[in-house]
């Protein structure tokens, strides 16, 4: 039996990955079952050739042509500094043509992995991207903690990127969740690493996660267009049933963890700590502009804006354009 396997096993190696699955109308040989042929072709030593890729796909071309030609591009980090792993893998990307558009494949998982893909958390941190996306609760300290001394162990020159959508150590309605001690926890860790910290608020960055934004590498702070940052002051916990003396020792601790939150502001915005205190009497929104200006972040992740803003001519002279003099010129 095993004699006569070896020129149908030979001939099915030799086809498309697609016909060598047998259909309802042909029949392995009696004491042949399917899961046996399956791994008879594993352990064999001639490759099956994979599926053709779509040539009226535009992204799977453009992927295969960049890997064909520099694969360093899809394996290496980015030189610019501006361009953060995953946000910019192309320089023109393209959706994927339509159904319609694209011809029937040769085979029904022909876009699908050979092997399952690692869990999410582990695929960024394989870029080197630490992600805080909740509330500064201590799981989440816990967690970013570990992640940034590991990566530090990894590699001690490599930078790293915390990107951020938090609230802070409040939800979106304003209670409190956390201590501040949870974000000073994280700030510390970032102060005693080695490597460059690149910080970029994707959504939000509200209250302790502000100030994890503007504790990154100098001239290393983005944010993208349409993000928005907010300082304010710490809130006292739910007291609940607490007796008025340790409700006092609670305020008391508040306003420590105030001033230490101004001053740390300031140490990174470049401000006074009177500006800071005055922002933060009540919460303080500010758009990736007035971000910047404020001293939070360096640079306004979107593409094409240096071009466009270097061709935005002044107030003053859509002022002398339009023919209006101003009040010191009258």
């Amino acid at each position: 039996m095993a004699t006569g396997m070896k020129l149908p096993m030979a001939v099915s190696l030799q086809k498309p990955m697609a016909m060598a699955v047998p259909s309802s109308s042909s029949r392995l040989p009696r004491g042949i079952n399917f899961r046996t042929c399956c791994s008879m072709n594993a352990t064999s030593k001639a490759k099956i050739p994979l599926p053709p890729i779509n040539p009226k796909d535009p992204f799977l071309s453009k992927l295969a042509s960049v890997a064909s030609t520099s694969p360093e591009t899809l394996l290496s980090r980015p030189g610019n500094s501006d361009s953060l792993p995953y946000l910019d893998i192309f320089d023109s990307p393209q959706l994927m043509a339509a159904p319609a558009q694209v011809e029937r494949s040769v085979s029904y998982n022909e876009h699908r992995s050979r092997r399952p893909p690692p869990d999410l958390p582990s695929l960024l941190l394989h870029g080197r991207i630490v992600y805080i996306g909740m509330p500064l609760v201590p799981a989440v300290t816990e967690l970013v903690i570990a992640q940034l001394m590991y990566l530090q162990w990894m590699d001690p020159k490599e930078p790293i990127y915390i990107y951020i959508n938090s609230s802070g150590t409040t939800r979106d309605d304003g209670e409190t969740v956390a201590m501040e001690t949870e974000g000073f926890a994280i700030y510390d860790a970032m102060m005693q690493l080695k490597n460059e910290i690149h910080t970029l608020t994707v959504g939000a960055a509200i209250g302790q996660a502000c100030l994890l934004l503007a504790a990154g590498t100098k001239g290393k702070r983005f944010m993208m267009p349409h993000s928005k940052a907010m300082i304010q002051q710490p809130r006292v916990p739910s007291s609940g049933l607490m007796p008025a003396s340790d409700i006092l020792i609670r305020a008391k601790e508040v306003i420590t963890n105030r001033d230490t939150l101004v001053e740390l502001l300031a140490k990174h915005t470049g401000n006074s700590l009177e500006t800071v205190a005055n922002a933060m009497k009540r919460p303080f929104y500010m758009d990736a502009i007035k971000a910047k200006e404020f001293g939070v972040i360096d640079k306004i992740l979107w593409r094409g804006q240096e071009k466009i803003m270097a061709e935005v001519a002044s107030p003053e002279d859509w002022d002398k354009g339009a023919g209006i003099k101003a009040v010191d010129e009258l």
